[in-house]
């Protein structure tokens, strides 16, 4: 499952959701809360971050920050594929 969480307001983000037409939820943190919580929080905006987590909800590996965002998708699928096997 993918979850996106952004900084941005609701508003901003249905308005980016539906230009790039996402396939996953995007979830609002606009008091930062999350953000804060998972050291994630830059000067002015959110570092990009990919947390991957297991079945059981452990914490399986972190991507911060996001390095190559054009590779970084293949990046993390190879990466499951490789932990949690074809699926």
């Amino acid at each position: 499952m993918i979850i996106g969480i952004s900084v941005d307001t609701l508003a901003l983000q249905k308005k980016f959701n539906d230009k790039e037409n996402l396939n996953f939820p995007l979830l609002a943190d606009a008091e930062k809360k999350f953000a804060k919580a998972y050291s994630v929080l830059g000067k002015a905006f959110a570092n990009r971050a990919t947390f991957v987590i297991d079945k059981e909800g452990n914490l399986a590996k972190i991507y911060n920050p996001v390095g190559n965002a054009k590779g970084h998708p293949e990046e993390v699928l190879e990466f499951a594929k490789s932990k949690f096997g074809k699926k």
